[in-house]
């Protein structure tokens, strides 16, 4: 017993990070060795499935909780992060479209067509928002539908802010430090469910992904870490005007690559609000920005999206001119804001993206089926980006407002002055 007790400290006392890298190889190796052991693609599936049931829950008790106990109005700070999200997003096409006009990219369009239904145009992606705003939110908490749960827990927690008694306040506190705590165990459990997501994908799909489609998928990729390592630090440099790279970096390790494994941006919420935390972040912030940015903050999305409309635009022999892959840019900075809305996420926008062009919808769905084929990475390396970006910038409008205040900033960020 003793022995046990021993172990289960050693595990806890152990950084997260490392945990989740020794699980992480442990996952690539059996996968490559082994591709029967179903049992071990189980605590993949269970540690997934925990943290995507409790996010909902989690989001809906956390903001509803802060507001009713809030002394002060939403300032400066929200408009901040939701401007920082826009416009990484947008800058985010951007660099897609570049990186199409540098490397260009064909498709074969030929084989099956997906056989889901895509948005017809921007209207239909943003009347799908605003219908998901207002729908149950019993329905909303069951089927995580986060911009529904975002809408009816502000309105309950400024509703329960005049209205409640302390007593009653006391209770929504007393909840959300419980469903935290929850999540907390939840997360010490990361390094076996990383095991087992690592194994499953390495299993079931190998490396061919990369011969077929390895110069697009190169493109994708390249695109998205351009975005996390220059475009999005220099967005949080123009603000704070100190280095980025150590909350890049920390976000990157703690947030990016638990979400590249679980390619679920709700699943990850759990993981971002605890990282906020540590950061020193203000809850009542945190709590509305981290939910909020996994619905509209999809720098990833938009680069899937602008991608594959000019690489299908290319192989029909369209030429698209500077101002309109502009267009196509700022569309597609929208669209993504409605990809968490869509059945499919990002690829099923890539019809309407290709509209623009006048690429029948036939042949756009072929590329959202080639999408799907390298969806594996893709997805993986677009949900990184989203998520770990959440956090940067929740953390860049709140340390920009320590900064104004005269605060200083936590010591990661301030390295060079210690020494």
């Amino acid at each position: 017993m003793n022995g046990l007790k021993k172990c289960i400290q050693r595990y806890r006392s152990t950084s997260l990070i490392i945990r989740i890298l020794i699980g992480l190889i442990i996952g690539t190796v059996l996968g490559v060795l082994f591709k029967d052991l179903q049992w071990i693609s189980v605590l993949g599936d269970v540690f997934k499935g925990s943290l995507r049931s409790i996010a909902p829950i989690l989001v809906f008790v956390l903001i509803t909780s802060s507001l009713a106990q809030s002394n002060s109005k939403m300032d400066r700070r929200f408009v901040r992060v939701i401007f920082l999200y826009m416009l990484s997003t947008l800058l985010a096409a951007v660099v897609a479209v570049v990186g199409s006009y540098l490397f260009p990219q064909t498709l074969v369009l030929s084989g099956e067509v997906a056989q889901e239904a895509a948005p017809s145009g921007i209207g239909e992606v943003i009347a799908n928002l605003i219908n998901n705003v207002v729908s149950n939110p019993v329905e909303a908490l069951a089927t995580a539908n986060y911009v529904s749960i975002l809408f009816w827990s502000i309105l309950l927690g400024l509703a329960l802010k005049s209205l409640a008694s302390d007593q009653t306040k006391q209770m929504l506190v007393d909840i959300s430090e419980g469903i935290s705590q929850l999540v907390r165990w939840i997360i010490e459990f990361a390094p076996f469910g990383i095991l087992g997501l690592s194994y499953a994908s390495i299993s079931q799909n190998g490396l061919e992904i990369f011969t077929s489609y390895g110069k697009l998928l190169l493109l994708l990729v390249g695109c998205m870490l351009a975005v996390a390592l220059i475009v999005d630090p220099l967005i949080s440099f123009l603000f704070l005007r100190r280095n980025p790279y150590p909350l890049v970096f920390r976000c990157l390790k703690e947030s990016g690559l638990m979400a590249f494994f679980t390619r679920s941006s709700a699943a990850n919420i759990p993981i971002n609000m605890a990282l906020c935390e540590k950061l020193g972040l203000d809850e009542e912030m945190y709590s509305v920005s981290i939910p909020l940015g996994a619905t509209i903050n999809m720098d990833g999305a938009a680069i899937t999206i602008t991608v594959f409309a000019l690489a299908t635009a290319h192989t029909m022999g369209i030429h698209v001119d500077i101002a309109t892959a502009f267009v196509l840019s700022v569309l597609a900075t929208f669209a993504a804001c409605g990809a968490s809305g869509v059945a499919g996420g990002s690829l099923l926008l890539i019809p309407m993206a290709c509209s623009l062009f006048g690429i029948s919808g036939d042949i756009a769905m072929q590329a959202v089926g080639i999408g799907f084929i390298i969806g594996v990475v893709q997805d993986s390396v677009e949900t990184a980006l989203n998520s770990s970006g959440d956090v940067m910038f929740a953390a860049t409008a709140e340390y920009a407002q320590w900064l104004k205040e005269g605060r200083e900033l936590p010591d990661f960020m301030n390295r060079k002055k210690k020494k």
